[in-house]
């Protein structure tokens, strides 16, 4: 962070209404950067590609739209569900969860809060992460599989509204790490919550976030009433 900005992680705490809640899941409830990268690091040498080039652009996208670059061949569900499936597997110890994240799944869990995970992940390695970790497993959740375009497109949020049971809503609160996953957030019309964990405050911003924290510590839920979810934020970026 730039000393000049003067910018800080010490906003007044804020207590926010939503209807409900998706989260993306790598980078925002669970940071597995190592093995993803060790993964792409595998993939790459395979293709003959540098794996610094598909690193720069994967993060937050399908693995099958990011092999639709590379080689086209590669790019189905059969051997995307295959290479996503054994990362956990062969990489389970270089993954760890966001700071607060087992908290709010938790706390999400034994509400009555209507939500759900949206994910560029193939439900193959989500399940494998909630594995591995011992997380609450979503009861909904929209994977990469389950659309036709991934991030930045709104679709795969505005299926996790649907199957939360708010399709039409707007007044939805979105959790993400990752630009692309901004940017679908914004267009399907919700607030954005984005966490400095991955990518630069400035990309954070670019990308439209509605608030900016250090991780998932800085929010809670602090009750559910008639259905909606009252969450406060905390040090958010001011």
């Amino acid at each position: 962070m730039s000393s000049t900005t003067k910018e800080t992680f010490s906003a007044p705490a804020e207590e926010h209404t939503f209807d409900g809640l998706l989260s993306d899941f790598d980078g925002t409830i669970v940071d597995s950067t190592d093995a993803i990268v060790k993964h792409w690091h595998q993939i790459g040498a395979e293709l003959g590609v540098d794996p610094k080039t598909i690193l720069a652009t994967s993060h937050g996208r399908r693995s099958i739209d990011v092999m639709g670059i590379y080689d086209k061949t590669k790019a189905n569900w059969d051997y995307v569900n295959y290479v996503e499936g054994r990362i956990p597997q062969i990489y389970g110890s270089d993954a760890v969860e966001i700071p607060g994240g087992r908290a709010l799944l938790d706390a999400l869990d034994s509400s009555s809060a209507k939500w759900g995970v949206v994910t560029s992940g193939t439900r193959a390695l989500i399940d494998g992460w909630l594995g591995v970790l011992g997380l609450t497993h979503p009861k909904h959740l929209v994977v990469a599989e389950d659309v036709e375009l991934g991030k930045p497109d709104p679709r795969c949020y505005q299926l996790g509204a649907k199957r939360i049971g708010l399709e039409g809503s707007t007044n939805i609160v979105v959790l993400e790490d990752a630009p692309s996953g901004i940017k679908a957030g914004k267009a399907a019309g919700y607030k954005v919550i984005a966490l400095a964990t991955t990518h630069s405050l400035e990309k954070l911003k670019e990308a439209g976030a509605d608030w900016i924290v250090e991780d998932l510590r800085s929010i809670s839920i602090k009750g559910v009433v008639d259905g909606q979810i009252q969450l406060e934020i905390r040090n958010a970026l001011q």
